[in-house]
């Protein structure tokens, strides 16, 4: 599902126009990008759990060269779902 068609859906089930469909997506995506950029947790229940992951500085190698390059430190976006999503994905009769 990409975005045009989460939005379509978002407007059948919530009797909305897709602009408006379209204008709620855009504010929930947008809330959970500025609460990770500001380093909070976002957590909706029975969905699961947004939140940022440090990852610490490391080594790599050049595929070419094979010289060692310095991998910086970085910050990570991370999901990790709830029991009732998890649930109802790996329920039988898709």
């Amino acid at each position: 599902m990409n975005k045009v068609e989460l939005v379509e859906h978002v407007a059948a089930q919530a009797g909305l126009s897709k602009a408006d469909a379209a204008a709620a997506v855009d504010a929930v995506t947008d809330a959970i990008a500025r609460g990770l950029k500001r380093g909070e947790e976002i957590r909706l229940v029975h969905f699961g759990i947004f939140s940022v992951r440090k990852r610490g500085e490391g080594v790599g190698r050049h595929p070419v060269t094979g010289e060692r390059l310095s991998i910086p430190p970085a910050k990570n976006a991370h999901f990790k779902p709830a029991a009732a999503l998890k649930n109802l994905i790996n329920t039988a009769g898709d």
